[in-house]
C-alpha cells in the first residue's frame, strides 16, 4: 500500500543496493542489516529500533514485485520534473498535495497511512484502500486505466505503450520412427482450432526430448513474432538398432566357428548399407566391435556402430560336427573355465 514514505524515503539506500539489485540481493541486505540493527542486539537504542523499522518497511515494499513496481513509480514521478501543488503558492508539494487536486473541489485531501485505514473524498469506491494505479490513472486523464482495461501493460504498469506481444507458446507431441529421429524429419501438425503447422525436426532428437521450434506457435499481435511451439518428442523403437547416446548398438549373432577361427564378416548400417568387420580368432561373446562414424550425427561429430558379438550355439549338430566338437573337448580336457570365477566368489 502506498504512503508518503514512498515519496519521501528511498529504500534502495536504506538497504544499500542499486535500483536494479535483484529479489536475492534485496533478501541478503536486508537480513544482514536486520541482525546487525535487531532490538535484541541493541536494547534501549532508539535509533537503532528506527533503523530496524526502516530496514523492515523497505524490504516488504522491494521483495514484492507488484509494491515494487507501484513504488519505482512514485518515485519516478516524484523525481522526474514534475512538480505537483494542490492549490496555490506555497503548497509543499508532498504526496497529500499531490493527490489532493482528485478530492473534490480542492479542500478535501486524499489521506494514506501504512495501517488497515484510509480516507478520502470524493474518490470512487471509499471503504478501502486506495489503488495507486487508479489515482494515477485520474492524474494522467485515465490513460492508466484505458490501457490496463484493455490488457496492455504500461510503463511500470502506470499506462505508457509498451508495444505490440508476442503470440503464446504451443505444447503439442508428437512420435517419430527411429530413423527419422536419427537422420532428422519434417512432421505435420495439426492445432485444435485447425491450424496446420509444418515442422522441422533436427537429427538425431532422442525419446522424451523437448524441443524449442522457434515462431511456430501461436501468431502475435500485428509488429509481433509469433510464439514458439514446445514439442515433446517420442521415438519408437528399432527391431535391430538401439541408441546409446550418439552412438548406435546392435547385437551381432557370430558362429561358433567365426568366433573361434575368426573371419570377416557383414554388419548392416542405418542407411541399409553393410560394413566389413574383421572377428579376431578367439573373440568371446559380449565382445563390443566399434565401426567408426557409422552412428549418429550431431552438430560437431558423428557417434560410431557398437556390434556386440552375440556367439551362437547350434541347436542341432549333424554326425561330423558332433565328432568334431568331441575332438574339442578332448583337447581341452583338465581346462575348467569356470575356476577363475569360483576364486573371485571366494574372495
Amino acid at each position: 500500500m502506498a504512503s508518503q514514505d514512498w515519496f519521501e524515503k528511498d529504500f534502495y539506500a536504506i538497504l544499500g543496493v542499486p535500483k536494479d539489485a535483484d529479489s536475492t540481493a534485496i533478501k541478503k541486505a536486508y537480513r544482514k542489516l536486520a541482525r546487525k540493527h535487531h532490538p535484541d542486539k541493541n536494547p534501549g537504542d532508539a535509533a537503532a529500533e528506527r533503523k530496524f523499522k526502516d530496514i523492515g518497511e523497505a524490504n516488504a515494499v522491494l521483495s514484492d514485485t507488484k509494491q515494487r513496481e507501484e513504488y519505482d513509480a512514485v518515485r519516478q514521478m516524484a523525481h522526474g520534473g514534475a512538480r505537483f501543488t494542490a492549490g496555490g503558492a506555497g503548497g509543499n508539494g508532498g504526496f497529500d498535495d499531490v493527490f489532493s487536486a482528485f478530492g473534490g473541489g480542492g479542500g478535501s485531501r486524499v489521506r494514506f497511512d501504512t495501517g488497515g485505514g484510509s480516507s478520502y473524498g470524493g474518490y470512487p469506491g471509499g471503504g478501502g484502500d486506495p489503488d495507486v494505479n487508479d489515482l494515477l490513472a485520474q492524474m494522467f486523464g485515465g490513460a492508466a486505466g484505458a490501457s490496463a482495461g484493455r490488457g496492455q501493460a504500461g510503463y511500470a504498469g502506470y499506462g505508457a505503450p509498451r508495444g505490440p506481444r508476442k503470440g503464446a507458446d504451443v505444447q503439442a507431441s508428437t512420435t517419430l520412427p527411429f530413423r527419422d529421429a536419427v537422420e532428422g524429419s519434417t512432421v505435420t501438425l495439426r492445432t485444435a482450432e485447425g491450424r496446420t503447422i509444418n515442422a522441422r525436426i533436427p537429427a538425431g532428437v532422442r525419446d522424451g526430448q523437448k524441443i524449442r521450434l522457434r515462431g511456430k506457435g501461436q501468431p502475435g499481435e500485428p509488429g509481433a513474432a509469433a510464439g514458439d511451439l514446445m514439442l515433446a518428442v517420442s521415438v519408437e523403437k528399432h527391431p535391430v538398432f538401439g541408441r546409446d547416446g550418439d552412438n548406435l548398438t546392435l547385437d551381432l549373432p557370430v558362429s561358433f566357428a567365426e568366433a573361434a577361427l575368426g573371419a570377416t564378416i557383414a554388419v548392416p548400417t542405418l542407411d541399409g548399407s553393410n560394413v566389413k568387420v574383421r572377428i579376431a580368432p578367439g573373440t568371446p561373446s559380449g565382445r563390443v566391435l566399434r565401426v567408426k562414424g557409422r552412428g549418429v550425427a550431431g552438430k560437431t561429430s558423428t557417434g560410431d556402430l557398437l556390434a556386440k558379438v552375440q556367439v551362437i550355439v547350434p541347436n542341432a549338430l549333424s554326425d561330423r560336427a558332433r565328432e568334431a566338437v568331441e575332438v574339442l573337448q578332448a583337447e581341452a580336457d583338465g581346462v575348467d573355465p569356470r575356476a577363475e570365477l569360483a576364486d573371485r566368489a571366494r574372495a
